[in-house]
């Protein structure tokens, strides 16, 4: 398992642990955006049975029965498949019903403090002062970003269903962080895309079971409407949380977590509000503001502080 100190992030790293987050923001977005389009635990299903017609191509091999397969390991990508495909995703998009991108990125942003606690109870992972300093900081920049540089509308904050929604996907992304950090089956983990094909076959188990039972509480429509609105603004959405969100990130953030870890591969995370605001800008008509400045530069500082070498 990755330690929580490491030498100093080099530029390929460095990429890994920015791409993830900025395609999460622009999902984020479109999870907004297909807000009555497609209902949220749908959209996630779908999502990932067309990630795994994508992969599979590619890594078909592990789904075959054998020693060499996933089928051996199946409690494990059943439980990796749970955590970060079928349940953090759904919650999400559930959360984006009553919370704007902006709230939801930045509840999220919340994993560094999950994923050093989860560390230090479950795997026994040492807090260093580094480490805390940096997550302190960066939930300093949420914070600024919360209450719009404003303490008083900090204390008055009444968090929505959807905050409280994407804390609890935040703290089982945490958990989900550290099972990838653990290198096993070192055959499988090696090669990428049979890594996360196993994972999403037991996500879109787990994603379509949620699905169904979404379908069963949907209220009828009359006259025969659809829950669902087929067009090209569907087709759209649908093609970009396939390839973008799904297959590029979290390829980028399994990567990122073997050279980095998971601590500080959760603080680059807290990227993803600062670029949910600048599309939330330019697609949703939600202009930053100075307070996002601030955001950022007190999140920056905590990654740089958290990823120094130490002396």
């Amino acid at each position: 398992m990755p330690s929580t100190d490491h030498a100093r992030l080099s530029p390929a790293t460095l990429a890994l642990l920015i791409i993830p987050p900025l395609l999460w923001a622009g999902n984020a977005v479109v999870g907004r955006m297909m807000q009555g389009v497609i209902p949220p635990v749908t959209l996630n299903f779908v999502r990932w049975a067309l990630a795994f017609l994508l992969l599979l191509p590619m890594a078909g091999w592990v789904l075959r029965p054998g020693p060499h397969g996933m089928w051996p390991h199946w409690r494990r990508f059943a439980l990796l498949g749970l955590l970060g495909v079928g349940t953090y995703n759904a919650l999400q998009y559930l959360a984006l019903k009553t919370s704007s991108p902006m709230n939801v990125t930045l509840v999220a942003s919340s994993g560094p403090v999950w994923v050093l606690m989860i560390g230090r109870i479950f795997y026994g992972v040492a807090i260093s002062r580094r480490a805390a300093l940096g997550a302190a900081l960066s939930l300093a920049g949420v914070a600024v970003v919360l209450s719009h540089g404003r303490v008083e509308n900090l204390l008055a904050v009444r968090f929505a269903l959807g905050d409280g929604l994407m804390l609890l996907a935040s703290m089982l992304w945490s958990f989900y962080s550290w099972q990838l950090a653990r290198p096993e089956p070192t055959h499988i983990q090696s090669d990428w895309s049979a890594f996360l094909l196993a994972q999403v076959v037991m996500g879109v188990g787990w994603s379509g079971l949620y699905a169904a039972g979404e379908w069963m509480l949907l209220p009828p429509l009359a006259d025969g409407a659809s829950h669902i609105r087929w067009g090209w603004p569907l087709a759209a959405g649908l093609l970009y949380v396939a390839l973008g969100p799904s297959l590029l990130a979290y390829r980028c953030w399994g990567a990122a977590i073997g050279r980095a870890g998971p601590t500080i591969a959760a603080l680059f995370n807290n990227l993803t509000p600062l670029f949910a605001a600048l599309m939330s800008a330019t697609l949703l008509n939600e202009p930053p503001h100075l307070f996002h400045a601030v955001s950022f530069v007190l999140i920056v500082c905590g990654i740089l502080i958290s990823s120094s070498p130490r002396r």
